[in-house]
């Protein structure tokens, strides 16, 4: 053998399967003459090579350099092998299963080739509802297992025809080992239902569309799950909907064909239009037009964002395509177009996605009047990503499809650890090596079916992921059903549990996801979390290293009238306030309408069932109440996200000049609420709220922590993008970097990062 000859054995780890990598590799050996194979297995890409040494190094160079773009390439690793092993010619060849250490790639929205396809009278996928690529597609959601291969997909189901067998073994096409490959031929095919389960047409775009158009609910299956469907610009039909998914006053997501169409109902701003554009479609907040709420009726009322979401499967682009009457080729879609969908998860009374056809016939009775649906499965249930932009890139509302199950690379590596969240907007994390793996969104913990859900994610993750957990992390709160099912997890297999304290894991999973180790600052601000003394918590100035933590400061207290229910009634955080203040005496006659309020005024008087708070969450909430905003809450949050917008509206304004007090690391707000209980201006009072609370907060630091470089910000409070920007901005002014939540949400939908994030190091000795 020639002594520029090298034979090497090639191991590529992370996103690498289901996105086009074997191709990929073929095409690249081919082009610089090389000899051997490549094959999936169950650690990745495994890539034997024979050739002239500098060409085998360019493969080296380039397999993470020219990755395809769905690709996520983590290592590279390269080892000399025997060359008896490798044949003439460059081949791939049948994977081989094992204990996994890849991972499935990511739901990809239907890519521009497709769509041309779809849109080619000529073509024979014109019009096809199933048509992908090697480039986009369904991936995580109908894969059953690894290594990724038809087999182990919900298409195993449907056979390629002679024509879909030649291109996904024609190495010059872009369907070249694409597992999901079909057309209409041999694929999964299209049907629409009406409300009886009955057929109704032949051709179900056509029918769906005339439906919708009638201001008539269409159940439609998507990639994890089906959404209920609406005409977003039709009040009647928005408002029915609202009805029959018991969603009051909850904002919905709209679907429009691009960007060009969004223009009209939003302002869209630097970086809103390329995010609305991502492979991955997540849902985009976006600044409302004053027109909006005239234009959709009912679709957000009463906030300054609107949700807004383009299409990402074929049967999305061909609602839209029909809408348009069905022009050829893909120019249409440069052209802003008059449909607007309402697109909402299909999950009755907050219970988990539905994604079968029989349990959407059973589950969506009464509230669909229609189901386009298929009969290809749904394998993995995965509700949309939501998101907004901020400075530095995109931040999480929740993170799930198109994100899900890509890994968090950690500092690190260590033993495997399953973290099991929390009570709201659950997901879980389990840890491999230096990867930490979320879950998508599971939701809250409040029935029977969303802790069920949760059993069957932690089973499907760890199967997928070839892992048995060394450890446990649970919430402290010994009421959640995660709190349980850690403990029932961790009896069967004997292992140790892990308690971590709710405001810890939220500063944790910030400083995961940034590898940050050591000794750490940090801002935890959200709705509530027990404490280490069992109180709620929720305002919190923390020093967190590693697996432990100190608490330097909190929120002043204020009293939860009625316990939880004050969580729900910011009338009650208000009459809390105001007894602060030594105003009880107004109670009743401020809150006449409502039926407790003379009740509550006795309580917080007798301190009867009125536990302490330190939440920053419930601090809003009582702003909100003085102000008249909102009294009762039709959902989570509903108060805070109000008040973000009419500050949004109003504009800057000073703090309030001693508005705050800090005393032994305690921020008291009660100056400021003593000011916003005469305030006869919702708006400018909302302005002042935050722009006080900024002022108080970057104070509060400086006088608990001086000289520190940077602050940790994590909870809820941290989507609030009034609150943030001003900490960012005076936080700035002072030199101070303020680090946030960038990979997972801020909320709770990012805590079980943090618990393992806690937990690994708890093991490591970090």
């Amino acid at each position: 053998m020639s002594e520029q000859t090298v034979c090497q054995n090639i191991r590529v780890s992370g996103v690498v399967q289901g996105v086009g990598f074997r191709p990929f590799v073929w095409r690249l050996a081919r082009e610089l003459g090389l000899a051997g194979w490549v094959r999936n297995d169950s650690r990745g890409v495994e890539i034997e090579v024979r050739g002239a040494a500098a060409q085998v190094r360019n493969l080296i160079e380039r397999l993470e350099q020219d990755a395809p773009p769905l690709a996520r390439v983590n290592s590279v690793v390269a080892r000399d092998t025997a060359p008896g092993r490798i044949n003439e010619g460059f081949v791939i060849i049948d994977s081989r299963s094992g204990r996994a250490a890849t991972m499935i790639g990511h739901d990809t929205a239907v890519c521009r080739d497709c769509l041309a396809e779809m849109f080619d009278p000529g073509s024979r996928r014109w019009r096809y509802a199933f048509t992908n690529c090697t480039n986009c597609g369904p991936r995580y959601t109908i894969s059953r297992g690894l290594p990724y291969d038809r087999a182990r997909t919900s298409l195993k189901a449907f056979a390629m025809c002679p024509r879909c067998q030649c291109e996904y073994r024609l190495p010059d096409d872009r369907r070249f080992h694409a597992e999901a490959n079909c057309c209409p031929k041999c694929g999964p095919q299209l049907f629409l239902l009406d409300g009886e389960g009955h057929r109704l047409a032949d051709d179900p775009i056509a029918s769906a569309l005339e439906l919708l158009q009638q201001g008539k609910i269409v159940a439609i299956k998507g990639l994890g799950g089906f959404h209920l469907a609406c005409d977003a610009r039709n009040a009647v039909a928005v408002a029915l909907l609202r009805e029959r998914k018991q969603r009051d006053e909850k904002p919905f997501v709209v679907m429009v064909a691009n960007a060009a169409s969004a223009a009209s109902y939003v302002q869209m701003g630097i970086g809103e239009p390329g995010l609305l554009t991502l492979p991955t479609r997540p849902a985009i907040l976006i600044r409302k037009r004053s027109s909006c709420d005239a234009a959709l009726p009912g679709v957000a009322p009463g906030l300054a964002w609107l949700g807004v979401m383009l299409p990402y499967t074929p049967v999305h682009f061909l609602l839209f395509h029909e809408a348009a009457r069905r022009p050829a080729g893909v120019g249409w879609l440069e052209r802003a177009q008059d449909l607007a969908l309402v697109m909402t998860s299909a999950n009755p009374g907050g219970e988990p996605l539905v994604v079968g056809n029989s349990e959407a016939l059973l589950r969506l009775y009464g509230i669909a009047d229609a189901f386009l649906m298929h009969d290809r499965d749904i394998v993995t249930r995965c509700d949309d990503s939501v998101a907004r932009i901020t400075t530095g890139g995109l931040q999480f509302i929740r993170r799930a499809r198109g994100y899900t199950p890509r890994a968090i690379k950690l500092p690190f590596s260590g033993p495997s650890v399953l973290a099991v969240g929390a009570w709201f907007k659950n997901t879980i994390c389990v840890t491999r090596g230096d990867e930490a793996f979320v879950s998508q969104h599971i939701g809250d913990l409040d029935n029977a079916a969303v802790c069920d859900f949760l059993d069957e994610s932690v089973a499907q993750l760890v199967k997928l992921l070839g892992v048995e957990p060394a450890i446990v992390a649970h919430d402290l709160h010994p009421d959640f059903h995660s709190t349980r099912f850690a403990a029932d997890f961790a009896q069967q297999r004997r292992l140790p549990m892990l308690g971590v304290q709710h405001h810890h894991a939220h500063a944790a999973a910030v400083l995961a996801e940034h590898g940050l180790r050591g000794s750490h600052l940090a801002l935890s601000l959200d709705g509530v979390g027990i404490g280490t003394d069992g109180a709620a918590w929720g305002g919190e100035l923390l020093r967190v290293d590693g697996a432990s933590f100190e608490r330097l400061g909190h929120l002043a207290p204020l009293a939860l009238p009625g316990g939880d229910r004050a969580a729900n009634e910011p009338w009650r955080m208000a009459a809390a306030a105001l007894h602060r203040l030594g105003r009880n005496d107004e109670i009743g006659e401020r809150f006449a309408g409502q039926q407790a309020a003379r009740a509550v005024a006795q309580m917080l008087a007798g301190d009867i069932h009125c536990p302490p708070t330190s939440s920053m969450g419930r601090m809003f909430d009582a702003a909100a109440g003085l102000l008249g905003i909102r009294s009762v809450m039709a959902y989570e949050g509903q108060a805070a996200m109000l008040m973000e917008g009419m500050a949004q509206r109003y504009g800057d304004i000073l703090p309030l000049d001693q508005g705050w007090k800090i005393d032994q690391g305690r921020l008291d707000l009660l100056p400021l609420f003593a000011v916003l209980a005469d305030e006869r201006d919702p708006e400018r009072g909302a302005a002042l709220f935050h722009a006080t609370l900024v002022a108080a907060i970057e104070d509060w630091v400086r006088i608990v922590a001086p000289g520190e470089a940077a602050v940790v910000g994590s909870g809820g409070c941290f989507l609030n993008q009034v609150l943030v920007r001003g900490l960012r901005s005076r936080f700035g002014a002072k030199g101070v970097q303020l680090i946030e939540a960038r990979q997972v949400p801020p909320n709770d939908g990012g805590l079980a990062v943090g618990q393992a994030w806690i937990a690994l190091q708890h093991l490591v000795g970090g």
